[in-house]
């Protein structure tokens, strides 16, 4: 044993003793499948910690995405499929062939130069795709989606001429939103609504703002101010009028700034 990762080579005979015949009952009955949504779950409690800065929490989150990888490739190789040495090795000459700046004789200087030599050799390797909008994974957030198809249609030239095309092509949006609710048509509001989303996605990607995280900071910025709400509230929450509920907030956002 490596004793530089004896930890990381005891924590995979670990996993393999809780899938084995007399190992865990839960472990064993694991599929890919079952364990599809604890991937997106342990890999978003990870974010979360890396947003609140708080490097004992990540440690234990990064743990935990690592459980995911050590099991996954457990249950492929009891299915004969691959092996977590099969992971490792096809994950490392990934990064040595995306990085001959690194490993060859490639002059590359800049961040950027850098991404965009990542994208020419990761198409060269893909030569399965043949539109710009393969690759695109069907599972992730919307959000995500919407950077990720965007950002790719750019790379063919697809752009808005400026800015200010940008903010007319929400604005018409909206007015389309207006006009399919007039008709009362909810399917036709529901496109209208998502094509508002992707144009202000475009918006974020425009001004270099990840739209993901923009949204979840504001979602946990609204969650803050509603629990601070609830403390400050002198009578139930359901009892206060529009005008109390404002004035509540205000209060709310001023203690918070504080």
């Amino acid at each position: 044993m490596n004793m530089k990762y004896k930890n990381l080579e005891e924590l995979i005979a670990v996993i393999a003793k809780l899938r084995a015949p007399d190992g865990c009952p839960w472990d064993r009955e694991q599929t890919h499948s079952s364990l599809r949504p604890n991937m997106i779950e342990e890999a978003y409690e990870a974010v979360d910690a890396i947003d609140d800065n708080d490097m004992a929490h990540l440690r234990e989150e990064l743990g935990d995405v690592l459980l995911q990888v050590v099991l996954h490739s457990q249950i492929a190789s009891e299915n004969g499929d691959f092996t977590i040495e099969d992971v490792a090795k096809e994950l490392k000459e990934k990064l040595i062939h995306r990085h001959p700046h690194v490993f060859g004789s490639a002059k590359i200087d800049t961040a950027d130069d850098v991404k965009d030599a990542w994208d020419k050799l990761k198409a060269e390797e893909k030569t399965e795709r043949k539109s710009a909008m393969d690759g695109i994974s069907r599972c992730q957030a919307a959000l995500i989606s919407a950077q990720k198809i965007s950002k790719k249609a750019v790379k063919t030239g697809f752009e808005w001429p400026s800015e200010e095309s940008l903010y007319e092509c929400i604005m018409s949006e909206f007015d389309e939103f207006k006009q399919a609710k007039t008709e009362g048509d909810k399917v036709h509001m529901e496109e209208e609504f998502g094509d508002i989303l992707f144009a202000t996605v475009n918006l974020a990607r425009w001004n270099k703002i990840d739209a993901e995280q923009a949204l979840l900071k504001a979602n946990k910025k609204f969650e803050m101010r509603f629990r601070k709400m609830e403390e400050l509230a002198q009578k139930p929450l359901n009892e206060y009028s529009f005008e109390e509920f404002d004035a509540l907030w205000r209060q709310a956002k001023k203690e918070l700034a504080k």
